[in-house]
Parts: C-alpha cells; structure tokens; sequence
C-alpha cells in the first residue's frame, strides 16, 4: 500500500495547498512573539530613583536644572546614577525645611553630605521613562526587583507543562483541534492580563498563557511539516521558525507606537482573534487522519489538495483505503539512556536545547537593561536573525549539521565575551558583537530543532524530542535570574556565565554523529551505528533496493 510521501509525489509536494497552509499558520508563529520576548517591553526598567516630597518645590525656588537636582538631592548621583543608593535610598532629611541653601542644601541641614543618613524609598520612585510598563506600575525595583523575575519565568514554567499536555492534546484529538481550543485560550489570556488589577494576577495569567502558546506554536510547525513531501519538511520548518522573526520587528515597531504596556498588550492580542478563522481554512493534518485509522477522511483531504494543486491523482490511489503499517512499539522514557549512543545524544541534545533557551532569552533580557534606545537596540538584533536562517538553509545540505551548529554556539559564546569586554562607552560596538550573539545562538536554536529529530529512531522520536525539548523551558525560567539578580553584582557578569554555556554547547555538538545524507534511523541499531556510517542516503537507498532484488531472485 501507498505511504502518503508516495501519493504527495503525484498531487504534490509543495504546492498551491501547502503553500496556502504554510502562510497561513506563519501568521501562528509571528503572533507567538509578544508572549517569548514580551519581557523586554512589558517588563522594561527604567533609570529610576526614590521620590522624595519637597525636592519638586525645592528645585523649582532655587532655579535648578534637572542634573543639579540630582546632584543635590539623589545619593551617589555621578551624573548617570546607575548606583544602588542612587537608585534604592535617599536621604533621611525634610526638604520642606525652611531656609535651605540652594548651593549647600545638605550642608545647610545637617552640615555634611557624608554624614546624611540613608533610608529606604518610602515614597515610591521617580522613573525616566514617558510610558509605563509592569515595572514601573507596580514598583517592581529594588528590594522587589526579583518578581520581575517571576514574572518571566512564569511563562517559562507554563511552557514546561503545557509542552508536554498539548502535545498529547494534538497527538489524541488531532493539530486542527489543538491549534483551535489553544489559539482561543491564548486570546482570553491576552485580553486578561490588559484589566487584572494585581502583580499576582498577571503572574497566574502569564502562567496560564505560557501553558498554551508555546504548545500552539509547536503544533503549528508538525502540521506545517506534516502537509509537504519529505525534501521540503526542513526548508519549511525553518521559514516557519522565520516568521517568528518577522514578528519581532511587528513587534518592536507596535510597542515603538504604544510605550504604555496594557495598550501595547491590547493590541498584539487582538489580531489574533482572526486566527480563528483556521476552522474553515485550515486542514486537518493528513498524517494524523491516516495514524487514527481515519483514512477516508485522509483521502478526502488528499484530493482536495490534488484538486487544489491542479494536479490529478492515480485511480489506483484514490480507492486505496490502506496505508503502510509500520508497526507499533511502546517507548518509554528510559529508552532514551539505556543505550550508550543513544545515551550521549540525549544528554548532549538536553543541554544544548537549554543553551539556547538561556542564551537566547538571555541576550533579549540584558540588551534591554543595558540599552541607550531599546527599540532601535531591539531592531538590530532582530534583523540578524533573518541572515542566521539563510545561513542555516544554504549550509546543512552542503556543509553538514555538526559543523555548523558547533560553530554557531561558539560564535555566541565568543560575541558574548567580547561584549562584556568592550567598554561601555563604545556603544555601538556593544550592540554589533551582542547581535552577533544574537545571530549566532539563533541558528544554534533553529539547528536544534530539526538536528534533535534526525538522532533518534521513529517509535522514540517524538519522545525524544519532547522531553530533550523541555530543557528549553527549564532554561527560560532561569535566565531571568542569571540576567537580573547577576547585573547587580556586575553589570556584564551574565554574558560571562553565556559564554561558558555557549562554549560548552559547541564543544559537546562535535561528539555527535554527522547526519547529513543519511536515512533516518529506525532501530536502536541503527542509531548505535550511526557514528561508524557514511553512505549517503541515495547510496543506500539503491543498495537497499539492489539487495532487495538479489534477495527475490
């Protein structure tokens, strides 16, 4: 009986149908970026210092400028502040004193500045910033600057588990179903967290949204692959993770708009009520169909891809009601170590998906807090993104997978130090190696998405990928902590501890096996041998095929 490959040679591989489908959900896969990067804008830290009452009047009697202001009146001012008393104290004294001296008003007080006690910011802060963001509405600085943490890692914990209950949502009731339910509870969520009073409601609702988009947006990308012939499902695969990027300039150019964060978040959540409409111009994933049993439903979907595609499909297909069957083997978790090379693929994979998570997000988050204009800084980094797919597309069927992929999280790695190294008042140099960062851990983390497939036989690959896969999650619910609790104790120290993770990662892809022009593995044998292999695919293709015949006389 026909595999659906076979059938998709004669309707079409990459045709009108799937290129109507894969446009459409990389509508999905822009849409997904508020809720990833949305930190660098919802959670933007502005400079700040304590508000402390009768300076306002104080400085408007004596005629000062702002910068006199603040040399007077905020502690350890240097002219850019930055310091923690400059920022987190103030000076235990009354400004609405009368008879304070407009050259010496500390002096006039207490006689020394050095001798001014320093309290904490009872009357909240000032920030240098004309909108709003969750920071400065709910005072997240300070001695409450971790919940800012919090609040990115709970999206990032609500990946781990939604990742793992979507993805049998979609495997059990099909990717049309799940792409739905969780595209409209994303929506709910959006829409919530514009009128939740509360830190902590924004927290469990940002939990809430991670719970469902991320296993959303993978949905996405298995029904965009399941849809086209074998030698487009990679091509595909990356211009999807695209269109991600596409987003981030949409993004970047809406919050430019909007600097206040509910009317920001009201309208990237918006948009996506029309998606939606996938109901009706969305299919089914054919695979899915044919992997229930559905088959006739399958056919019906395949000539309408062939009707579509103007293209006409053998009689002989269209009663067909039988697929190939391959089997059924139960995987378990531990097939994933039980074997040595198995073993060492699935360790390496799991750091590495954590790599780029950390890094990644990492980047985003530190770029934001050391960023002179953010959006422009944002811009950079999200335009680098686009040649790191170009890259990836011309070079993994020429060059290879490993060597690529290992030289992308060195570069990163590399680019991370020379940031932290370049001087800060050599901006622009900053932000060209932090983009090259950039660049490069985003074509280590678009690699590990496809490479993670190709190591491991077809009844653990899904598995394989879920749980190596999680590690990303993990990494994301940590990077908040190493980018904001580290920046206190050295400003660049986080792209330090990037670089070790970065060169690290590209070291450990060089023990993995090659697996350009290779078949996809079956067995565990298969994968066991797999480094000692180096026949090409279409070689052992024809030497199956002659070994068949000799084999049938």
């Amino acid at each position: 009986m026909p595999t659906l490959d076979d059938i998709l040679e004669h309707v079409g591989e990459f045709d009108r149908f799937q290129k109507q489908t894969f446009l459409v959900l990389c509508l999905l896969s822009a849409s997904f970026t508020p809720v990833y990067v949305g930190v660098f804008f919802f959670g933007f830290t502005p400079e700040h210092r304590c508000s402390s009452p009768g300076v306002a009047e104080l400085s408007q009697r004596c005629g000062w400028s702002l910068e006199e202001q603040l040399n007077h009146t905020v502690p350890e001012w240097d002219g850019h502040g930055g310091s923690f008393s400059s920022r987190c104290r103030r000076y235990e004294v009354d400004w609405n004193t009368t008879g304070i001296s407009c050259t010496d008003p500390l002096g006039s007080l207490v006689g020394s500045r050095s001798t001014v006690p320093l309290g904490p910011c009872r009357d909240g802060w000032v920030y240098d910033f004309p909108g709003s963001s969750i920071v400065t509405e709910f005072d997240l600085v300070c001695e409450d600057s971790w919940k800012l943490d919090l609040f990115q890692s709970s999206v990032n914990a609500g990946f781990f588990i939604g990742s793992l209950n979507i993805g049998y949502i979609a495997d059990r009731f099909g990717r049309k179903f799940c792409l739905l339910t969780t595209i409209f509870a994303n929506i709910v969520c959006g829409i919530l967290l514009v009128f939740v009073p509360s830190y902590v409601w924004i927290v469990i609702i940002r939990f809430l949204q991670g719970l469902v988009s991320k296993g959303c947006w993978t949905a996405g990308y298995i029904l965009v692959t399941e849809v086209v012939g074998p030698q487009y499902r990679r091509m595909v695969g990356i211009l999807y993770q695209a269109a991600f990027s596409v987003g981030l300039l949409v993004f970047d150019g809406i919050a430019y708009a909007l600097p206040h964060w509910r009317w920001l978040q009201l309208t990237v959540t918006l948009p996506t009520c029309f998606l939606l409409l996938y109901y009706w111009c969305l299919p089914e994933s054919p695979r899915w169909l044919i992997s229930q049993g559905k088959n006739d439903k399958a056919m019906k979907i395949i000539s309408n891809m062939a009707k579509k595609n103007q293209k006409k499909m053998p009689s002989h297909f269209k009663v067909s009601s039988g697929f190939e069957d391959c089997g059924k083997q139960n995987p378990s978790l531990m097939d994933l170590f039980r074997t040595p090379q198995i073993r060492k693929n699935t360790l390496i994979l799991m750091y590495n998906w954590f790599t780029s998570s950390v890094l990644y997000q990492g980047l985003i988050m530190h770029m934001g807090m050391a960023s002179e204009n953010m959006y422009l800084d944002f811009l950079y980094s999200a335009l680098v993104e686009f040649p790191a797919a170009f890259i990836i597309i011309i070079t993994i069927d020429r060059v290879g997978r490993r060597y690529p992929w290992a030289v992308s999280n060195l570069v990163a790695g590399a680019a991370c130090l020379a940031t932290a190294l370049v001087p800060e008042d050599i901006h622009w140099l900053k932000v060209i190696t932090a983009c090259i960062g950039r660049m490069g851990i985003t074509m280590a983390f678009e690699m590990v998405c496809f490479v993670n497939t190709e190591l491991y036989p077809t009844y653990i690959r899904n598995l394989g990928v879920m749980v190596c896969s999680s590690l990303c999650d993990i990494g994301g619910v940590i990077a908040p902590f190493i980018v904001y609790r580290l920046v206190e104790i050295w400003h660049d120290l986080p792209l330090i501890v990037f670089t070790v993770l970065g060169l690290i990662a590209g070291g450990l892809v060089l023990l993995l096996p090659e697996t350009k022009g290779r078949v996809l593995p079956e067995t565990v044998e298969d994968v066991e041998n797999f480094h000692r292999q180096s026949t090409p695919k279409a070689k052992q293709i024809y030497l199956r095929v002659q070994g068949s015949e000799v084999a049938h006389g």
